[in-house]
């Protein structure tokens, strides 16, 4: 099942990224007032989007490892339910669908329907609700056998919401939505990767150098935004406990293979290495950990 959700969120990435338009920045700083409205780069947009891991792609990552189930990872969704401001709300939305992506490997129904739940009330506070099909997801939530469907829904339903909000002049809420799915993810395997040993967690959290200096070309389009200020200076610090960390490729024989609908395959050989000694790594998941915490009682 884990192989055809993960199958489902690369189709995502690709369409998402096709369909992304040029972001608009609307500084409103009282979330009514119309301000400013500028245009960002189009391919800017799309190599961030592309270049984002899908957050059922690092939980499948964390329950290769063996790593148990803790719920307590997780955000809080009594408190993520008293968020007043859009701006915390569509972090919360971001994080809320991360967790939905660990919650669905692990297959807990139970709490797939409390953040579904939840997700519906931030989505109707944001006005975006008519996109979430919280009536068909409650229903394939209550049947383990349709969990690859209920995650290509909420997939389907993420997208639309996302491309609403920058339809809409909010263009802003969409970036926060997405600094959540990705802060959220990388805590996930963070958590974990404190008490696991093996897998490749520690390349994972180590291969987003290039990822977060995006995400930052995004954050600092709306730095004149309350609360976006305090943000970028948290991911600046993190940028640069990320200065350390290389990136080589070794070069190895190219190889040809039938693969399982037998196809052939040629594989060139090449191995992307990610060098983090342990002192950089347990810096930078101190980070992203103060990050989240941070995000949440913000």
């Amino acid at each position: 099942m884990t192989k055809n959700i993960i199958f489902i969120f690369i189709i995502f990435i690709s369409v998402i990224s096709s369909c992304k338009d040029d972001i608009e920045v609307i500084d409103n700083t009282d979330d009514t007032t119309t301000v400013e409205v500028s245009n960002m780069n189009t391919v800017a947009i799309n190599k961030i989007i592309e270049s984002f891991p899908s957050p059922i792609e690092m939980a499948a990552s964390i329950k290769d490892m063996n790593a148990p189930y803790s719920k307590s990872h997780l955000v809080n969704t009594s408190a993520v339910s008293d968020f007043e401001s859009n701006f915390k709300k569509s972090l919360g939305l971001g994080m809320l669908s991360a967790d939905l992506g660990y919650l669905n490997v692990y297959e807990k129904t139970t709490e797939i329907l409390e953040y579904l739940s939840t997700i519906k009330r931030i989505s109707d506070d944001l006005d975006i609700d008519q996109f979430f099909e919280f009536q068909t997801l409650k229903r394939l939530a209550a049947n383990n056998d349709n969990l690859d469907s209920l995650m290509f829904l909420s997939v389907n339903s993420y997208l639309q919401m996302d491309k609403h909000l920058r339809e809409t002049r909010r263009s802003d809420l969409s970036a926060l939505m997405i600094t959540g799915v990705w802060i959220e993810g990388l805590y996930l395997a963070c958590k974990v990767n404190q008490f696991s040993t093996g897998g490749n967690l520690k390349s994972r959290i180590g291969g987003q150098r290039a990822i977060l200096s995006d995400l930052l070309l995004v954050l600092k389009f709306f730095e004149k935004k309350n609360h976006f200020p305090e943000v970028i200076k948290e991911f600046e610090i993190l940028q640069e406990l990320y200065e350390g960390v290389t990136v080589t490729i070794e070069m190895g024989e190219t190889q040809g293979y039938y693969d399982e609908d037998s196809i052939w395959v040629v594989d060139p050989g090449e191995r992307t290495v990610i060098n983090i000694t342990d002192e950089q790594l347990k810096d930078i998941s101190n980070q992203i950990i103060k990050i989240r915490n941070n995000l949440i009682s913000l």
